[in-house]
């Protein structure tokens, strides 16, 4: 964000430049010198947004590559030591190939209560996958907030939880009302 945020500035204060350099040029030295001063600040401004667009592409293919390891090798191997798959292991294997797109891949958790706000306590997707994808060529939805996409297009929508454990102080009684409300709000929309 820093980064995108001193791009920004950049180019404001550019802009700003041309505008000051245009004026003092008209009035100093003509309309010519403007001209010439314009054009070389829009070629700044030009190579200063190119550099500044590959910068936060790589940034975001760090996110995702963070994202895609989850909480990291160590975490991965001590589910694979239990005999059990990674979120995104499973859903590949639910899923047919290739057919996964994966949403709020991004996302942390707003929580800021239990020392929750440290960044070793935050990890992509709020450790969460989800997504859509196929089923037998059948379009379906795996978990979370997509519930309501799903009903939006009649897809199901098929929870794989496995915990450790939750953050129970983030709203413990919301919780138990996920399947009720699907329940309703889905009822008559999804063909099963």
């Amino acid at each position: 964000m820093a980064a995108f945020a001193v791009t920004r500035s950049r180019c404001v204060l550019l802009s700003g430049l041309k505008a000051y350099f245009k004026t003092f040029g008209q009035v100093k030295h003509g309309a010519a010198s403007a001209a010439v001063a314009q054009s070389e600040l829009q070629q700044q401004s030009r190579r200063w947004y190119s550099v500044s667009h590959l910068s936060v592409q790589e940034r975001i293919d760090r996110k995702r590559n963070a994202a895609l390891i989850g909480g990291g090798q160590k975490r991965i191997d001590a589910q694979h030591k239990r005999g059990k798959l990674t979120a995104r292991e499973r859903v590949e294997l639910l899923l047919d190939k290739d057919s996964f797109v994966e949403c709020d891949m991004f996302v942390e958790h707003r929580c800021s209560d239990f020392g929750m706000e440290e960044d070793h306590n935050k990890f992509a997707g709020d450790s969460v996958v989800t997504g859509q994808g196929r089923i037998n060529g059948r379009l379906v939805y795996v978990f979370s907030q997509i519930m309501d996409q799903a009903m939006m297009v009649g897809a199901p929508v098929i929870g794989l939880n496995d915990s450790g454990g939750a953050r129970i102080q983030e709203g413990v009684e919301s919780l138990a009302g996920y399947a009720d409300i699907f329940l309703v709000r889905g009822r008559g929309l999804i063909r099963l």
